[in-house]
């Protein structure tokens, strides 16, 4: 492990470091850190930028949770829920960035960790910790995007066939495990390719996420007969819910999970850094510029969308035409009303799904750095296999390991819903907290020693962490809370059982066995 008199090195070696070329400069920084260059430093800012958006994709989360937010509160819930969940998701990266630019390095936040809490000697412990809810998390994301794809083909494929109420054919869970392992397989292969065609299809999918953003907020509200009102979009409150809940407040703070749900997933940039040229500003640029923008153009979707929302128990009811998927009722209903089709409505689904499938091949993309990082400092089982790179520079092992397990993470699905919902929650709250600790550790342990980059928040860095681990802790708590009365087996959210059984392993692997051999980050450097 390079020792903490590298900081110092790093700070004075800033001048001569960037008289010479940008691959030099980060490669040295990369080395003052304690890793010698393995992968191919080929991403531009923008593909930075374009990797982490394209997983936040703000058309994977809405139109996924749309009727959860339609639910728990419904249009005022959407409306400024957003914009509250977007500002401290803004505070989250803003502390998060500030790290990034002191320490561009792909294993990113448990990374972090290991270096806030040298002083302490809590290193080890702390990069353990954070390391395994990130990863973790990250699976719990890839899963979850791309099971919700396969579920989102499974309703384009009942709306093509004659709808719901129409003998339209529904495909059986097994069926729809089977498409989201086809997914699975494809970003795998796509993922195992030169990092310049990731750059490729990572700028393309930004594209299509912006372009399509504005496509269906303008498209579907245009071509629907019947629009709300603007009362309607910025006061209608919606307290019938079949969760048993009749708080307001309650129904608001529920109704946050599809907003915090989809600004998610932007430490990317973080893993990317060692990929990035420029990484110390371009990796924390990448991560606010993806939070900022996701939040601009996600509440322009909301709005569009919920102007063409009229009849807020037909769209939730699984008796209507989508089978009880919100969204792609709103959309079919809209062209029908008009044109006496559904079929424009099936082509935005198939608008939303590609920007799924690119949201899931951006997220084993990221989960593939990290458990190449995580790998190559000792500790997953096996790290020795899954940090290898082959002569592409792509960590191809860490690629297939991350589409398995991400599948794997999807079988209980086949036995039980519940089950595999407690799964995914990890995938929320997990990974939250492991955005939290370094930010935690940043503000406490490493208030006075921390020396950050060239991208800092100067005397305002301490009170925006704080801030920030305040609002982790917040959420942590929110979706935790009983989502439906009466509190059953089945209706028990088994969130807080997902996550405190993660922290239960994790704390025991490192009682049992890690606490005498995982030292933390460890250089790789020879001589």
């Amino acid at each position: 492990m390079a020792g903490q008199g590298s900081y110092s090195r790093l700070a004075a070696d800033e001048a001569a470091a960037a008289a010479t070329s940008a691959d030099d400069y980060d490669s040295k920084k990369l080395r003052l850190l304690g890793y010698e260059p393995q992968l191919k430093r080929n991403l531009s800012l923008l593909s930075n930028f374009s990797v982490t958006f394209s997983i936040v994709s703000v058309l994977t989360g809405i139109t996924t949770l749309y009727g959860t937010g339609l639910e728990f509160g419904g249009p005022v819930t959407m409306v400024y829920g957003w914009p509250i969940a977007g500002a401290f998701t803004v505070v989250v990266g803003l502390a998060m960035a500030e790290i990034c630019s002191a320490y561009p390095t792909s294993g990113g936040l448990y990374f972090w960790s290991a270096r806030l809490c040298t002083e302490r000697r809590w290193g080890p412990f702390a990069s353990w910790l954070t390391g395994w809810f990130n990863i973790v998390g990250q699976w719990a994301v890839t899963t979850s995007v791309d099971y919700s794809l396969a579920q989102l083909i499974q309703v384009i494929i009942l709306l093509s066939t004659g709808g719901n109420n129409g003998g339209g054919y529904l495909a059986s869970k097994y069926e729809v495990i089977a498409i989201h392992a086809a997914i699975l397989l494809s970003h795998a292969l796509i993922n195992s390719l030169p990092i310049a065609w990731l750059s490729f299809f990572g700028q393309f999918a930004a594209a299509w996420n912006m372009l399509g953003v504005f496509v269906l907020m303008i498209a579907v509200p245009a071509v629907a007969t019947e629009r709300a009102s603007a009362k309607f979009v910025f006061t209608s409150f919606n307290t019938d819910n079949s969760a048993g809940i009749h708080s307001h407040l309650y129904i608001f703070l529920l109704g946050l999970l599809m907003s915090q749900y989809t600004l998610l997933g932007y430490d990317a940039s973080a893993h990317m850094t060692e990929e990035t040229k420029n990484a110390d500003t371009n990796g924390p640029i990448g991560i606010i510029s993806a939070i900022g923008i996701s939040i601009v153009v996600g509440w322009g979707y909301i709005l569009g969308v919920t102007f063409a929302v009229k009849d807020i128990p037909s769209l939730l009811s699984p008796d209507n035409e989508a089978g009880g998927y919100a969204i792609a009722q709103v959309f079919y209903q809209a062209f029908k009303s008009r044109y006496g089709s559904g079929v424009g409505g099936i082509v935005c689904l198939g608008i939303v799904a590609v920007a799924i499938y690119f949201c899931g091949m951006s997220s084993v993309t990221s989960n593939s750095r990290m458990a190449y990082a995580f790998s190559r400092d000792g500790a997953m089982p096996l790290s020795s296999v899954w940090h290898k790179v082959n002569e592409h520079e792509v960590p191809i092992n860490a690629v297939w390991l991350s589409a398995f397990v991400s599948l794997c993470m999807a079988l209980p699905s086949l036995g039980s819903l519940v089950a595999f919902q407690a799964m995914v929650s990890i995938a929320t709250i997990g990974l939250y907290i492991a955005y939290a600790l370094p930010i935690f550790f940043r503000v406490t342990l490493a208030r006075k020693h921390f020396v950050p980059g060239p991208f800092n928040l100067g005397r305002y860095g301490v009170l925006v962490g704080w801030v920030a681990v305040l609002w982790v802790v917040t959420i942590t708590v929110l979706f935790s809370l009983p989502v439906m009365y009466p509190v059953t087996r089945d209706t028990l959210n088994y969130t807080p059982v997902a996550v405190g059984g993660l922290f239960i392993l994790v704390l025991t692997s490192w009682v049992v066995s890690a606490r005498h051999w995982f030292k933390g980050p460890v250089t790789n450097l020879s001589g």
